[in-house]
């Protein structure tokens, strides 16, 4: 039967079963507020309710389906994503079906006037797409395509182990522990300062690393004595829930980050520079990007060849394939070396 109105309170609410019997479409009981005490539009809103449930049953879910509901399903699945409120903000109850290729890429700049290509495409293009992508995998709406803006890709400068030294010399012993644990394993920081102690285990030398950005995901990594000193070094009681870098957030440590840098006079790099400097120094030592991908925790091996494969400088490398001298094994090696880092 169709929604009846009952109050809650001052407010009016609904509630009724669709569908079913002689129509053909399952039976749907729905039920919510129409958030207003008048009942001449609470009677709106019900009778609005009833419309877009025979509309979907007609034309397809994709018929009423909107952004807001699309949003809530790509949630429901754990797909968070920190850019997708904003994209939540402006498209509202926009229908799905309405969201074009040339609507997202004219809502990218109306959202983001002022910003970098880069910026349109990574906070509002993707997690657009992504949102109703996941809702055209349900069987709900049709997919999307959208053409990224053109990006000025500015080559990133990795951290060294030189670097990385120098700064861990200027810093505390939580400060430097970070340091050295974000460039031997690759670990974003967000992801490092999320790490508890009973993630760490010194007896194998490994620890577990929870992977934002591939929803949630753990993965093992190893670590080198370097790091395993380094942490050893932090003064903690080391209870098993206790962050192994205290730091609220990456804007609380980026402040001592900063000041580290400038007393060691080094060059200032971000924190993700020593997630780039473990990448390089992966390839240049002859790391297949595939091992490099499973080992730091990237989507695909692709995305760092693209990213982090930078070739080398030396011009004396094609001694490699002349010399007599070099063994089989080793000119195995330098092959892989010379094809990672094209």
């Amino acid at each position: 039967m169709p929604p009846k109105l009952y109050k809650r309170g001052q407010i009016w609410h609904y509630q009724g079963t669709l569908g079913g019997g002689k129509s053909g479409t399952p039976a749907e009981r729905l039920r919510g507020s129409t958030g207003t005490a008048q009942k001449d539009l609470a009677q709106q809103f019900a009778h609005d309710v009833e419309k877009a449930f025979w509309k979907g049953h007609r034309d397809g879910p994709g018929a009423v389906l909107t952004f807001a509901s699309a949003a809530m399903e790509y949630r429901k699945m754990g797909k968070l994503d920190r850019f997708l409120e904003g994209v939540e903000d402006y498209w509202k109850d926009t229908l799905v079906k309405n969201i074009t290729s040339g609507a997202v890429r004219q809502g990218a700049v109306a959202k983001y006037p002022t910003r970098a290509n880069a910026t349109r495409n990574r906070q509002f293009i993707v997690p657009t797409m992504a949102v109703i992508n996941h809702a055209a995998s349900m069987d709900l709406c049709s997919p999307l395509k959208v053409k990224r803006f053109p990006e000025t890709r500015k080559e990133k400068v990795p951290a060294t182990l030189e670097w990385v030294k120098a700064f861990m010399a200027e810093s505390s012993p939580h400060l430097a522990a970070l340091c050295c644990f974000l460039f031997l394993t690759g670990a974003r920081i967000s992801e490092a300062l999320a790490v508890t102690w009973a993630d760490v285990d010194f007896g194998a030398n490994k620890v577990w690393i929870v992977q934002g950005k591939l929803g949630g995901d753990r993965r093992r990594a190893h670590m080198p004595p370097m790091l395993v000193a380094a942490l050893a070094n932090i003064p903690s009681n080391r209870e098993p829930d206790a962050q192994v870098f205290p730091y609220a957030g990456h804007t609380s440590a980026k402040y001592p980050w900063a000041a580290a840098i400038k007393r060691a006079k080094i060059e200032h790099l971000t924190f993700h520079a020593c997630r780039h400097g473990y990448a390089t120094a992966m390839l240049h030592a002859g790391i297949d990007p595939i091992t490099v991908a499973k080992l730091g925790g990237w989507k695909s091996a692709d995305h760092v060849f693209r990213t982090y494969g930078h070739a080398k400088d030396d011009e004396t490398l094609s001694d490699i394939i002349s010399d007599a001298s070099v063994t089989q094994d080793a000119l195995f090696k330098s092959e892989n070396k010379v094809k990672s880092i094209k």
